[in-house]
């Protein structure tokens, strides 16, 4: 039997769907498979220094083992699942570490309490040891404040300087930037003379290199011309520089209600990355300053209020299929003691001890449940402002990723050997979207060290050259011979 419809008839129709298929696929390519930093970690340029990153991974370190010295009392802080059936003794918790160190996996099926609060607390010790700090934003906007021009200058100018030794010494994290100030009329000049600045001095110190990972950030936009100013402005400064094309990268901060629904009703946020022309890597919510604009009180401005959720959810939908990475905000409530000994002076009483501790534990459970919140939610990364956060950051998404390991590994094996099977149409497979879904899970995982590389290859079935291709597609390809 014959078609009803010819080719020629047809044909027109065809050629308009497959231009704007195409330009869909060019528009929400979907994740790069890239590795994206877990939290970024703030701090005033005026303070910044080549060693900033190792430093607040030492004083990451000192705060854990000071409040949470075994994985026990991190369990109970944190009340992680079975935390209160874990021994109190000093004695028993010894020896029941003991006994996870040395036959680890075996017990993960018959006490899995015990293991994932242990492995948790393990992992969490290996990376603060070993890579602390993901991603540092040098602040010229809220953690720096509004200072005399010629005070400015000379930070950008010495920031740069400093950023640039690290990166001779090798003590930067693998993501690194800056902050501007906003592009609003009062201090848009500034913002664009700190960043020249600051772009200007460290190519000169680097020999024209620029950091791994370096980004520009771009807080408080209002309107899409804002951006669309950054991304002309990066691209005059890339010849001058002698930078290669596109090597300016920036991020936006979703921190005003006109970021999520704009003057003429609609959502703006495509039409931001669309003016990015190409340039822009991450959407950061900013939880303080939106709530405040959206006429939240102080004591309601927190990471879980429900105007937070709808902008988030609005940012998911909005930028989904983009390629741009999404960053939930910060707790502000920091881990901190409320005590302390004046040198010289008396040690704190016993009473003021306990005090710190629990003040310190009550904030660790504030930003756990924030992170687990926004993990829930499909926000992978955040911000964190001090560095006793950074225990709680690494622990939250190692209790998230631990947690659901073994159901992700079955749906991902099972999901493997069905699309194996299934059929290949052009180049794409129709079902690709969701394999690499449940991919990302575990490379999401490794790259925050929640798991190991070979850890994920045993649950899941596949390969340390499967894994390391980060892509679902090619998987499969490679399983059909293709």
């Amino acid at each position: 039997m014959n078609p009803t419809l010819p080719h020629d008839v047809v044909q027109p129709l065809v050629a308009r769907l497959q231009a704007a298929n195409r330009s869909f696929v060019e528009a929400r390519p979907g994740d790069s498979g890239r590795r994206q930093p877990v939290h970024t970690v703030y701090g005033g340029a005026h303070l910044f220094r080549a060693d900033s990153a190792p430093k607040l991974g030492a004083l990451a370190l000192r705060a854990l083992e000071q409040y949470a010295p075994d994985f026990v009392t991190l369990a109970r802080a944190l009340e992680l699942p079975g935390a209160g059936a874990l021994p109190r003794t000093s004695t028993n918790i010894a020896q029941l570490s003991a006994r996870l160190a040395s036959e680890g996996e075996a017990l993960r099926k018959s006490e899995p309490e015990a293991w994932l609060a242990h492995t948790v607390y393990t992992r969490v010790v290996d990376k603060l040891r070993r890579e602390a700090v993901e991603d540092f934003r040098i602040d010229f906007e809220d953690g720096y404040g509004n200072r005399p021009d010629e005070e400015e200058d000379g930070h950008a100018v010495a920031a740069a300087g400093e950023l640039a030794r690290g990166l001779a010494a090798g003590a930067l994290p693998p993501f690194i930037g800056v902050r501007i100030k906003p592009l609003s009329e009062e201090v848009r000049e500034r913002a664009i003379r700190t960043l020249d600045l600051f772009l200007t001095a460290l190519v000169r110190e680097t020999g024209g290199r620029l950091p791994p990972g370096f980004v520009v950030t771009l807080p408080k936009i209002t309107h899409v011309e804002q951006v669309s100013f950054l991304a002309e402005a990066l691209a005059l400064l890339e010849p001058r520089l002698a930078l290669g094309e596109g090597a300016l990268r920036f991020e936006i901060m979703v921190e005003t209600p006109q970021s999520i629904i704009g003057m003429d009703g609609d959502v703006p946020l495509p039409r931001l990355v669309e003016a990015g022309k190409g340039r822009i890597t991450a959407a950061h919510f900013g939880t303080y300053d939106f709530t405040a604009a959206c006429n939240i009180t102080a004591m309601h401005q927190h990471m879980r209020h429900p105007v937070c959720d709808f902008a988030r959810q609005v940012m998911q939908v909005a930028l989904a299929g983009t390629g741009i990475w999404l960053s939930d905000g910060s707790t502000t409530v920091m881990p901190v003691p409320q005590h302390r000994a004046e040198p010289g002076g008396p040690p704190l009483t016993p009473e003021q001890e306990a005090e710190n501790r629990a003040a310190v534990h009550r904030a660790w459970k504030l930003h756990y449940d924030d992170i687990q919140h926004s993990l829930r939610l499909g926000f992978y990364q955040g911000w964190d402002l001090h560095p006793a956060q950074l225990p709680t950051r690494y622990a939250a998404l190692y209790s998230f990723f631990l947690r659901g390991l073994d159901a992700a590994a079955q749906r991902l094996r099972n999901f493997v050997g069905k699309a194996a099977q299934a059929t290949l149409v052009g180049d794409i497979f129709d079902d690709a979207a969701t394999g690499q879904g449940l991919l990302n899970y575990f490379l999401r995982a490794i790259n925050c060290g929640a798991v190991t590389e070979d850890e994920t290859a045993s649950l899941t079935g596949l390969t340390l050259e499967e894994l390391r291709s980060r892509s679902f597609v090619r998987i499969l390809r490679a399983r059909r011979g293709q």
